[in-house]
């Protein structure tokens, strides 16, 4: 079996693929990649902890996904393994990139499950955990934010930084929409169960028949 055909049975971690985009731009040692996965904020998408990375990095090379490059020794420090990414870690790094862009995900947010069944909650109480939820996403904005400018203004290129301005993006819509149901279950706007249930329930129905 060859190392192309061998990576399309590799099913790849988050961190995986961080660790193979890593090495598709240059070789690169364990520790190089933890500080640059900081330095671009991208350990948010997985545990980069220099533990689980070593770990990954040695799974990847065991797959043949990783080669090893060189081994740097400088004085009495300890040596540093480089790592490069192989044909078939391309190749398996290209299949996992190109299917995640392809095909939305089937993601189950925890967020709309409690909005399919907010109505079993009092209108008040619901407008009270919106509006809390509100000022929460409005920080965590204001934090991408705040990361984006800095990762700008230290030189990083957009294109590290593609999924922060999608995240910006996702973000200020959700707000916007969960401004505007607060509002209108704050102003009677929107019909609720307590409402809803007054008016088909059999007993209402008949007394309204018999009008």
């Amino acid at each position: 079996m060859t190392q192309r055909s061998a990576a399309a049975d590799v099913e790849l971690t988050p961190l995986a693929v961080l660790v193979l985009g890593l090495a598709a731009e240059r070789p690169m040692h364990p520790y190089e990649m933890v500080q640059t996965l900081l330095e671009r904020n991208e350990d948010r998408f997985a545990k980069t902890r220099p533990g689980s990375l070593y770990h990954t990095v040695d799974r990847l090379h065991a797959q043949d996904l990783l080669q090893i490059n060189s081994v740097q020794r400088s004085g009495n420090r300890p040596e540093r393994t480089v790592y490069a990414i192989t044909e078939a870690g391309t190749s398996a790094l290209r299949r996992s990139l190109t299917a995640m862009l392809r095909t939305p995900a089937v993601e189950y947010p925890s967020f709309y499950l409690a909005l399919a069944e907010a109505h079993s909650l009092g209108r008040h109480e619901v407008v009270g955990l919106l509006t809390e939820r509100l000022g929460a996403m409005r920080g965590e904005l204001e934090s991408v934010n705040r990361s984006v400018e800095v990762a700008s203004e230290g030189g990083i290129p957009e294109m590290f930084l593609l999924d922060a301005g999608c995240r910006q993006a996702v973000m200020q819509a959700e707000i916007a929409w969960t401004e505007s149901l607060r509002d209108r279950l704050e102003n009677g706007d929107l019909l609720w169960i307590e409402e809803w249930l007054a008016r088909t329930t059999p007993s209402n129905r008949t007394e309204e028949d018999s009008e």
